[in-house]
């Protein structure tokens, strides 16, 4: 094993807090004697900003990876789940007010392949793929890696609350996702791969103090539906999301690492979401989507409000980092320098 296969391995440091939330959540880890917020200062947080977020994905990443230094039997701490459960129903309740409402799933799904007027206001892969500079295709793969460093765990959960042909379907993509039993194939370590490529940090969560709000929220957004067996309609929407629209960004994507000259690892991880993911949009589409509704019809309209906030917030990431691009402004929250010299000739972070 590799040493930077080796550092990803470890549960990284916390973060550095930003609000009172996040402040109070690292205090109680660090087994300081600390108050929890309550409701009050919940409500008081905006349900998209950077202190909830950040409170909240370090709640969740307790049920991964969890941190350095901190007891793994805080993950059911019966105080941090209380206070987690004020900060989830604060978000939930803001996504519920934003998405547009109810339509019938089978035109949910196709206004997802349906190019928006003015998509170039939020579509990061359009951009990158025309006018995206390397040190800004570097940035991006830094705030996607809280994710793709997690790539498919957290649809991971709804498995167990699926049944028969939902059920089955869904395992049948996440072999994918997971390798299909070669460590070498898995997609969060084609992702490190990647990053790996740009000369980026590999090691696990170590951009989260670099990343937005926004960008937490997407991860978060995914582990709230994953953990909670009343939003699985909403996960399955979600993942419906991702795999009907991965296809052709990643091959947006795959365009714009050729175009600056990044290394075939890079390129290599969209390659292969091109065509893995457009034959799982079909696989979602007519056995996920299509089993779940068979058996339980009654979560139509989940389904379409995972579709739709997933949507609201990658359109809100997508707005963000394209403001600051466009300024000539890092999209990041603070300067990350690279763990070493790229294997391309994309330049460093600043």
């Amino acid at each position: 094993m590799s040493t930077r296969q080796e550092s990803r391995l470890h549960s990284p440091p916390l973060p550095t807090p930003r609000g009172p939330l996040s402040a109070a959540v690292v205090s109680v880890l660090r087994n300081h004697r600390q108050t929890l917020p309550g409701n009050d200062v919940v409500t008081a947080a905006g349900p998209y900003g950077d202190d909830l977020h950040l409170a909240l994905y370090v709640l969740y990443e307790l049920h991964y990876q969890g941190f350095e230094s901190v007891d793994d039997e805080r993950e059911w701490d019966p105080s941090l789940l209380d206070l987690r459960r004020l900060l989830e129903q604060h978000f939930l309740a803001a996504l519920r007010a934003d998405v547009p409402g109810p339509v019938p799933v089978k035109q949910a799904l196709e206004d997802l392949q349906t190019e928006p007027v003015g998509h170039d206001e939020t579509s990061v892969s359009h951009y990158l793929q025309r006018d995206g500079e390397p040190a800004q295709l570097a940035e991006y793969a830094a705030l996607r890696s809280l994710y793709h460093l997690k790539e498919a765990d957290p649809h991971a959960w709804v498995i167990p609350r699926l049944h028969g042909r939902a059920k089955a379907a869904m395992v049948a993509v996440e072999y994918d996702e997971f390798g299909g039993g070669r460590p070498e194939n898995i997609h969060a370590r084609l992702f490190a791969d990647l990053m790996d490529d740009l000369g980026l940090d590999t090691a696990y969560g170590h951009y989260l103090d670099a990343a937005p709000a926004a960008a937490l929220a997407i991860v978060n957004q995914m582990s709230l539906f994953g953990l909670h067996r009343a939003l699985r309609g909403a996960l399955v929407g979600h993942f419906a999301t991702v795999e009907v629209t991965s296809s052709p960004a990643s091959r947006r994507l795959a365009g714009a690492l050729s175009r600056t000259g990044a290394g075939p690892a890079a390129i290599r991880f969209y390659d292969e979401h091109v065509e893995a993911d457009a034959v799982h949009e079909q696989i979602v589409r007519h056995d996920v989507v299509g089993g779940l509704l068979e058996s339980e019809p009654e979560m139509e309209a989940d389904i379409v409000f995972g579709i739709q906030s997933t949507t609201l917030l990658e359109d809100r990431l997508g707005v963000e980092l394209l403001n600051a691009w466009h300024a000539g402004r890092s999209a990041l929250r603070e300067p990350h320098g690279r763990s070493h010299e790229p294997n391309s000739s994309v330049s460093p972070l600043q």
